[in-house]
This record gives structure tokens, C-alpha cells and sequence, in this order.
């Protein structure tokens, strides 16, 4: 490869330069000697000493993992392999498009070259049942489902495949978690491993009673209060809200309602629950707010309460028509 020499204190300015003239060969490394450093450039150089000297290649790192497969898949496949993925504590979890299951171990493969995380897994199945899982397929790295996730200074424990949790609503937790005052008594209704409580818990002084009806998410949201140093107070119950409410002593300033296939089925449970100008956060699937904003009234209507929507936001993309809408509304008599 062919060189500059120049002094070694003369390195930094006489790279700089070389760079600034576009003829420094950026595939190389450069190579240092007590006295002397030898720049790889692209072309020869007046006024330079050049010299031919065997240089160690620059590591290539690609941008994304279908670079690393342009010479296993056609340039079809790559445009339809989805390379965007959901990143877990250190799990990667795919979406990998049914025409390319054939390919899915090569796919895994390239994921865990490029994210070098522990595990890569493959979605077999949409989130289902009431427990809210979904099926996983082991592709690469080492078969091991639980992790410790950590979002906002927080660390959040879970298996992957007993529970389920979206790293894309960290933004949206932090949202609603600012939208907290001090001494809220609050009431997430589908919990989870807590991810809502838990980073509201650590940043305001309130009282947070969170229900699940899976008993996996509820062990680990047992097991992340205590990982994290919380000023606020959560109580944690396992079952289905409706029921499990029904021993409740108080009413809530609060309600967290993010199940948004179904959350919509229990708007009267909430209605009931909520105090009078107290808030509840809402998710559903949709494309447009208009139907949320619908059954929130309905349901408040059916009860003699009105609603005052607050904030209408789109939190993710579903689907090009569907999104994962949030409505904040205010309950008053």
C-alpha cells in the first residue's frame, strides 16, 4: 500500500490535510514507528517521501444487518426484509416476512453478527389471549428469554416469552409519568411487568395500584419494584381488573388503560373507578381518535359523567392505517 512518511509529530496535521484533500485512502490504518508515521493515501503526492508498507485493513462496519446478507439474498429479499427490530434488555427480537422463513437462520445469524446481543428470536405469532404473549422462535446466540431491560434510569426485568413488553413506548411512559402530580392515587389496570408504575413511582411521591391477569408479568413486577429505588408506593395484584376491583376501598385520581385491543371493554369499570375530575389515559387501536373519543363518552354518558379530552396523540404505527392512539380525558360529573 502505498504510504506518506512523514515524522511522527507531523502525523495529526499531515492526515488532517490529506483528508481535507480527499487522498488519504480511508480503507487502511495507519502505522507508527518510533519515528515515523505512514498515512496510506490514494494516489502519489508530490513533496512527500512515498513508501510501499503493508497496512491492516479497517474493519467495515455495516449500517444495518441486511449488508451483511447482500451475498446470501437477492436484492428482492433484502427489500422485503424488515431491518428495523425490537431490542430487549439484550434479546433482539425479528419480524422476518413469511417469503424469507427459509432464510431465517441466515437472518438470525446476521442480526446476532451485527447487534452482538445474547439472543436473537423470531415472532411466529401476533400478541394473543388474555395474557398477552406471543410466540417466539429461537434463531441464534444463546437460548436464554429473560433479560433486564433498562429505559430511563430504570431496570425492568422480564422473560420475553411469558410476558409482553414494547421498548417503542418508552417515550410515552415518560410522557405520562411528567403528567403526574405528587400524591395521585393511580390505577394501572393492565400493568403488566410495570413498566407505567414503575417509572412513575420512581419520579413522583404517589400511591400506584397495578393488576395483571398474568401471574408471570406480576412476579416480575414483584421483582422490579425491588430493583429500583422508588419514591412512590405500588401495590400489585394478579387477576382480571373487573373482578379484582371489585375490593377496592377508594376511588383513583388516575387510571391507566393500555390494552388498546380491548381496553375499550372496560371503560365501565373505569368510569366507575375514577374520581370526579380525575383522568384516565386510554389506548386503543385505531385510525382516527373519533372512536375512542366515542366510547369514552358513551361510557361516561351511561354512568351521568361527561368527559373532557385533554390530548389526543398517535404513539406508534401499526399498520399503514392503524395506529396505537392514546386520549387523555378528564372525568367530571
Amino acid at each position: 500500500m502505498k504510504c506518506v512518511k512523514v515524522p511522527l509529530r507531523q502525523i495529526n496535521d499531515t492526515r488532517i490535510k490529506l483528508m481535507s484533500n480527499g487522498l488519504m485512502n480511508m480503507e487502511y490504518r495507519i502505522k507508527t514507528t518510533e519515528e515515523f508515521g505512514y498515512i496510506p493515501i490514494t494516489e502519489d503526492i508530490d513533496g512527500y517521501t512515498i513508501e510501499d508498507i503493508e497496512l491492516e485493513p479497517m474493519k467495515k462496519v455495516p449500517h444495518n444487518f441486511a449488508e451483511i446478507l447482500k451475498d446470501e439474498l437477492t436484492p428482492e429479499e433484502i427489500e422485503n426484509l424488515k431491518t428495523s427490530f425490537d431490542t430487549i434488555g439484550d434479546i433482539v427480537i425479528l419480524e422476518i416476512p413469511d417469503e424469507l422463513h427459509d432464510k431465517k437462520q441466515l437472518i438470525g445469524d446476521a442480526a446476532y453478527k451485527f447487534t452482538k446481543r445474547k439472543a436473537i428470536y423470531m415472532k411466529k405469532s401476533a400478541i394473543k389471549g388474555t395474557i398477552r404473549v406471543r410466540d417466539l422462535e429461537f434463531l441464534s446466540g444463546i437460548d436464554d428469554s429473560v433479560t433486564v431491560h433498562k429505559e430511563h434510569g430504570l431496570r425492568l426485568k422480564l422473560d420475553v416469552r411469558e410476558v409482553y413488553f414494547s421498548p417503542r413506548l418508552a417515550t410515552e411512559r415518560k410522557r405520562v409519568m411528567e403528567s403526574v402530580k405528587d400524591g395521585e392515587k393511580i390505577l394501572d389496570m393492565f400493568c403488566g411487568i410495570g413498566p407505567f408504575p414503575i417509572v412513575i413511582a420512581r419520579n413522583k411521591d404517589v400511591d400506584i395500584t397495578a393488576v395483571d391477569i398474568n401471574e408471570a408479568a406480576i412476579k416480575y413486577l414483584d421483582e422490579n419494584i425491588k430493583l429500583n429505588k422508588l419514591k412512590g408506593n405500588i401495590e400489585s395484584y394478579c387477576g382480571d381488573v373487573r373482578e379484582v376491583s371489585k375490593g377496592f376501598k377508594s376511588k383513583f385520581n388516575r387510571i391507566i388503560m393500555n390494552l388498546p385491543g380491548l381496553a375499550y371493554t372496560f371503560l365501565d369499570v373505569a368510569i366507575d373507578l375514577i374520581e370526579d375530575d380525575g383522568i384516565i389515559n386510554y389506548y386503543e387501536f385505531s385510525d382516527s381518535y373519533e372512536q375512542g373519543i366515542k366510547r369514552l363518552n358513551e361510557a361516561a354518558s351511561s354512568a351521568g359523567k361527561k368527559v373532557e379530552i385533554l390530548n389526543t396523540r398517535k404513539v406508534k404505527s401499526i399498520s399503514p392505517d392503524e395506529w396505537h392512539v392514546a386520549i387523555d380525558a378528564k372525568i367530571k360529573k
